[in-house]
């Protein structure tokens, strides 16, 4: 079987690296029809993907100076995909 993209960032998001990057999470959104969405000027590093099917809403904060999720932002986004069923445990 064809492994997807899409499919080899799930299996590494469940495998809860500690290297995932917010490009990785940015990039995985959207294959869910999730859109990127910092509007605001107080907004900051604060982060809204916004699922263009469903309205759900996810928050994460963008980190800096590195490009790498923190391990409470990558158990947030399983928790949250989870949630909506758009993977599976």
């Amino acid at each position: 079987m064809h492994m997807t993209k899409r499919d080899k960032l799930i299996e590494r998001l469940l495998q809860r690296p500690v290297n995932f990057e917010y490009d990785e999470a940015r990039s995985l959104l959207m294959r869910f029809n999730y859109s990127e969405e910092n509007r605001g000027r107080t907004s900051g590093s604060r982060v809204a993907f916004v699922n263009s099917e469903t309205g759900h809403i996810i928050r994460l904060h963008k980190p800096h100076p590195a490009n790498t999720l923190k391990r409470y932002q990558i158990e947030q986004l399983i928790e949250e995909l989870l949630k909506q069923g758009v993977i599976k445990p």
